[in-house]
């Protein structure tokens, strides 16, 4: 659970946190919520069909796979952010964004709960692309088959909502969606 117990304002010990969504502080009045962040994900597959997955290099979730991405900047919409998360995570802009779908998410960093709200969207590459990475973020890259649940079963993924995202894929790719 996400708590402190000194008023940031007042610095009295009187806030209360209320049911991990907001905190209140009787003595001065001081409220803070607890809102949900946004990230961005992006599905990329090679010609080949196989999809691009980052290794993490750090917490949380440290040597897991994840999409390209991440938290949305202030005053940055969605599709910046993929793009801007890309550039800097890959060393690469990606080419015709689609939106796919959205899943909350739990994102535990340094022993503090976010709550998000992942946005994922489908990109290409551009051809003869080659890769910059972000050593700071990305241990290194592996393409993976993903044919069936079995197979997103298999990859050690970092979120639950990416796994969540990769089996709503599949499904709309076996009815024919794009």
């Amino acid at each position: 659970m996400n708590d402190f117990f000194v008023c940031p304002i007042c610095a009295k010990k009187t806030i209360t946190n209320i049911k991990n969504r907001r905190w209140e502080c009787a003595n001065c009045g001081f409220e803070l919520y607890n809102n949900v962040a946004t990230a961005v994900g992006l599905l990329i597959f090679n010609k080949d069909g196989k999809l691009l997955l980052e290794k993490r290099a750090k917490e949380p979730r440290k040597n897991f796979y994840a999409f390209p991405g991440g938290f949305v900047d202030f005053d940055e919409s969605a599709e910046q952010a993929c793009i801007r998360e890309c550039q800097e995570e890959l060393g690469v802009t990606p080419l015709g964004l689609k939106y796919l779908c959205s899943f909350p998410n739990d994102y535990e960093y340094k022993k503090f709960d976010y709550k998000t709200c992942d946005l994922f969207f489908t990109a290409q590459l551009p051809d003869g692309v080659k890769f910059n990475l972000q050593e700071t973020e990305v241990a290194g890259l592996e393409w993976f088959s993903v044919k069936d649940e079995k197979s997103i079963d298999e990859i050690p993924l970092a979120f639950e909502s990416a796994k969540r995202t990769l089996k709503f894929f599949l499904g709309r790719t076996k009815n024919g969606e794009s």
